[in-house]
């Protein structure tokens, strides 16, 4: 007798954890009471709930915590406690962040968030201002410190030391929700992604790495939502299927690194099938006309993000060349479809850093 696989469960991000612990401290801060469960917004507009594990308050402060489930995700914050203690903030100041216990410190250019800061991302500081305003309104002054007590012992199985980001985790997500990571899940998606491309008669699809990639390459063709197929780091995954499958147009699109990764010949550009080539990428500095002194910069840069900028900085643009060689990892994963292929390469604000055209595979 077959059995129907159980669906993968969803979970909640630190980030989404972090807000709602904050909601809730800064209602018992104005009213002396917790709100049990406490309910706020994501950034995909749904409402959700947590049940509160830590409700403390003293002296102008209060604290919540909610234990942080990732759902059928492996992910190693699982369980982890994620609290938030708030103050009254200094008037004008509006939300404000401070770190707190195992929530690493920014050491090292080159991330969304600026050295010396807290390591929370843009996306969970938005969450955590706009949950603060609805308990305390939008002209509120709050401080808000968020700790994870387990954070210092977990930060090493993250790749934080390796990015300079010391002391702690970092608090993430730009949804709000974990989708558990399954391979097979994940591929079968996008096979069913360009199955119902094809049967809708659409010539483009895009198969991007991310969500910001994703928003870009649409604005940048303006794709269908059809057109749309969420590859994650499966790039090999994808071409396979469109090989079999053919669709006249296919773009592969994505960030920085996730590009320098395909480019230097890795079909899955998940972190942890590896890094890119700091040393590789130096050399394609020296390739597009930059410095040995340049190229010496970028083998010592934190991320890929910032050798792009400072080989931008000092006129030597290397997205093309990274769309270029991304594009002679890829093509032979189509030969012998009727298939055009192209690569665009983003930075996080979805400014196009590289293209290499439309071009058929038959030909390259």
């Amino acid at each position: 007798m077959e059995t129907e696989e159980r669906p993968l469960k969803r979970g909640w991000t630190t980030g989404a954890c972090a807000a709602a612990a904050a909601k809730a401290a800064c209602a018992a801060l104005l009213t002396g009471e917790f709100p049990d469960p406490v309910e706020i917004g994501l950034p995909g507009g749904q409402r959700v709930a947590f049940a509160l594990a830590v409700n403390e308050t003293g002296d102008r402060e209060a604290t919540a915590g909610i234990v942080k489930d990732a759902g059928d995700d492996p992910d190693v914050t699982h369980g982890a406690l994620v609290k938030a203690t708030v103050r009254p903030g200094a008037a004008g100041s509006g939300v404000t962040f401070r770190r707190g216990e195992g929530v690493g410190l920014v050491t090292r250019p080159g991330l969304p968030v600026a050295v010396g800061e807290p390591a929370i991302n843009p996306v969970p500081r938005k969450m955590i201002a706009e949950s603060v305003r609805e308990a305390a309104g939008e002209a509120a002054d709050i401080e808000v410190e968020i700790s994870v007590p387990d954070g210092a012992a977990l930060a090493p199985r993250t790749l934080n030391p390796r990015l300079g980001i010391l002391h702690g985790i970092s608090i993430l997500g730009t949804t709000g929700v974990v989708i558990p990571y399954s391979c097979s899940a994940w591929i079968h998606s996008i096979h069913r992604g360009i199955d119902v491309a094809r049967a809708m008669g659409l010539t483009h699809v895009a198969g991007s790495t991310g969500n910001s990639s994703e928003a870009a390459v649409q604005k940048f063709h303006g794709l269908h939502e059809v057109a749309l197929i969420d590859m994650g780091d499966f790039v090999g995954g994808m071409l396979k299927y469109v090989r079999a499958h053919p669709v006249p147009r296919v773009t592969i699109a994505g960030g920085v690194a996730k590009m320098t990764k395909l480019a230097q010949g890795m079909f899955d550009v998940h972190s942890k099938r590896g890094a890119a080539d700091l040393d590789a990428l130096a050399a394609l500095v020296v390739q597009v006309g930059g410095s040995v002194e340049l190229a010496e910069a970028v083998k010592g840069a934190n991320t890929v993000a910032e050798a792009f900028s400072m080989a931008r900085a000092a006129g030597a643009p290397i997205g093309d060349a990274v769309a270029e060689a991304a594009w002679r990892t890829a093509a032979p994963a189509l030969r012998g479809a009727d298939v055009e292929l192209e690569i665009l390469v983003f930075d996080r604000e979805g400014g196009l850093q590289g293209r290499k055209g439309f071009m058929s595979v038959r030909e390259g």
